[in-house]
């Protein structure tokens, strides 16, 4: 296979050959590394890799190159790979040169870069290697070889090949998928002596290569995650008996509750967080989030959960995942301590001291007996990276105008041959961050369609179109469509809580003030600002009524109700001495 490619284009031929030398001596063994001084050199030998399929992991570009400008460049290495890192190369001190600092915010608000570079300006430079580094671990995540620590086999375009891609994605496992029939996918069957290695169909084939080659066939959900070895259960992590008694039972790990579990577990607390589907939520579909505190460069809403995964659970904090918890009520244990008493599908029961709730919110479904039948046949709710690499070259279409919808947007951008965008309103302003504006307005494949709406579908066995409404005029027109992608609006599911629980028009959970208010409050003492009307029940993150639904302020509520839980503790232990 030939080596991934790291091209630094710079017409100052002394910084030239030494930001060469230093890509070289750290990463020459598993990289070509190779310098131009000329741009349309550089053109010649990115046009050249991409009609070889030669894989181009980074491109640093000097901004002011002579003719095709770096930006420039490196907006053409946008659309010849994809998946390539992109970065404008600068010397120190560039940022506060007013010329370039504008030319590397608009090339970040027109997508034609990912960042900047400071370029090294001696050897060893540890700065400027460990950002590369960082470039090309990303890179690295996003193209499909069969040289990866898991390699999935499943037909093309298979609904549940979509449901285990999406599974791997939200929960940071490394993957490749293959489909059957290709080359490439008969080399692995064969090598790992799979039923049916040279048919289209045939079962899903997992292979774990990287824990000793072990092979599923068909797995469930819970096979995959537990061969994995992420807890689907309550025992212990050695297989030993079964956790039934916790300080806190922290209900779903999105950013709300991964902070939370983060937080809880550090300051002493025994917790146990229950997630139905994957780490992240809804935020864990989105493909970058750009304006996190602290990641200037962005970062995947999967990475950002599987980080808050590892930091709990460095903290002692248990996770069982592919679960639900069905019921939820107030128990009391044989000290007469108050307690939750929670059922885990499939699991059991657990006692709880305390209960978090951070369920989050789902999409909105469309309720179109057309769109209905095509779900993860090219129709899906909410959008998830590992879907991009299915669809090139194809249409695509997005329904919703927020945040998570122009992301997904972004993304495919790079893959699909046209991106389609339909929203309700009349424009993007009042419902999607600038940034994410800018950049699709300076895209070339991403349409809007305002004022819009997604009325009707067809497809045999696989989307082929959607039907599009004026909703203004009600005038319709088909669109071309492979991959469909519904994100609009969102609800708390919330009708398996106790009756206790008070809850608004729409489902989502009344607390503190709002519990007061609403007459719902038991106790002489106040509710906790996230607590719920029943005591010891708290509600953080999009579930909450009146929340902010951002990831950041999800994680703030996450990590300040613990301040709370442990209130209502130590209150409970008082209480309990009197």
């Amino acid at each position: 296979m030939t080596r991934p490619l790291l091209l630094v284009v710079d017409p100052d031929l002394d910084a030239l050959s030494r930001t060469e030398g230093e890509l070289a001596r750290r990463f020459g063994a598993d990289f070509r590394v190779r310098g131009e001084s000329d741009s349309t050199l550089a053109l010649q030998q990115l046009e050249l890799a991409a009609d070889r399929g030669d894989p181009v992991a980074l491109v640093l570009a000097d901004p002011w190159l002579p003719g095709t400008g770096g930006a420039e460049l490196l907006r053409a290495v946008r659309t010849l790979h994809p998946d390539a890192a992109r970065a404008l190369l600068v010397p120190w001190g560039a940022w506060a040169d007013r010329r370039t600092a504008d030319e590397i915010l608009r090339g970040m608000a027109h997508g034609d870069i990912n960042y900047y570079v400071l370029a090294p300006w001696t050897s060893p430079d540890e700065l400027f290697c460990r950002t590369v580094s960082e470039f090309v671990q990303v890179w690295s995540r996003t193209v499909e070889n069969r040289l990866r620590e898991v390699v999935v086999v499943g037909a093309t375009r298979d609904p549940r090949g979509h449901a285990v891609r999406s599974l791997l994605s939200r929960n940071g496992i490394p993957h490749a998928y293959l489909d059957r029939g290709t080359p490439e996918a008969v080399v692995v069957l064969r090598s790992i002596a799979a039923p049916h290695p040279d048919d289209a169909e045939g079962p899903l084939v997992i292979w774990l290569a990287a824990l000793g080659g072990r092979v599923l066939l068909d797995p469930t959900d819970v096979e995959i995650c537990e061969a994995w070895g992420i807890g689907t259960d309550l025992r212990t992590p050695d297989g030993g008996e079964q956790v039934d008694d916790v300080d806190l039972l922290i209900v779903g790990a999105g950013p709300a509750g991964l902070a939370a579990a983060v937080y809880a577990s550090s300051e002493g607390l025994s917790v146990v967080c229950v997630e139905e589907q994957a780490l992240g939520g809804q935020a864990g579909t989105s493909s970058l989030i750009r304006n996190y505190l602290g990641f200037s460069r962005g970062l995947s809403g999967a990475e950002l959960a599987q980080r808050g995964f590892q930091q709990a659970w460095v903290f002692g904090a248990r996770f069982v995942l592919t679960r639900r918890v069905t019921a939820i009520a107030p128990d009391t244990d044989e000290s007469g301590t108050a307690r939750f008493r929670a059922t885990v599908s499939g699991v059991g029961e657990v006692r709880a001291r305390a209960v978090l709730l951070a369920t989050g919110v789902a999409y909105r479904r469309l309720a179109i007996p057309a769109l209905e039948a095509l779900t993860g046949s090219g129709v899906y709710y909410g959008a998830n990276v590992s879907e991009a690499h299915g669809l090139r070259g194809a249409h695509t279409v997005i329904v919703g105008g927020g945040n998570s919808a122009g992301q997904a947007a972004l993304h495919l951008q790079r893959y699909a041959a046209d991106v389609t965008l339909v929203v309700r309103t009349p424009d993007l302003s009042t419902t999607m961050s600038r940034y994410l504006m800018d950049e699709i307005d300076a895209s070339p494949t991403i349409t809007v369609v305002p004022d819009a709406e997604v009325v009707d579908a067809s497809g045999e066995g696989w989307l082929s179109e959607v039907v599009v409404a004026d909703r203004s005029t009600g005038e319709r027109r088909a669109i071309a469509a492979d991959g469909l992608f519904v994100m609009i609006g969102a609800l708390p599911h919330t009708s398996w809580l106790p009756e206790a629980v008070v809850r608004d028009r729409w489902g989502y959970l009344l607390t503190g003030a709002d519990v007061r208010e609403a007459g719902a409050w038991p106790l002489e003492r106040p509710a906790c600002a996230h607590e719920t009307s029943v005591p010891g029940l708290f509600a953080v993150g999009d579930v909450r009524a009146g929340s902010v639904k951002r990831v950041a302020s999800a994680v703030g509520e996450g990590s300040v109700v613990v301040s709370e839980v442990h209130q209502y503790l130590a209150l409970a232990k008082a209480d309990r001495r009197g």
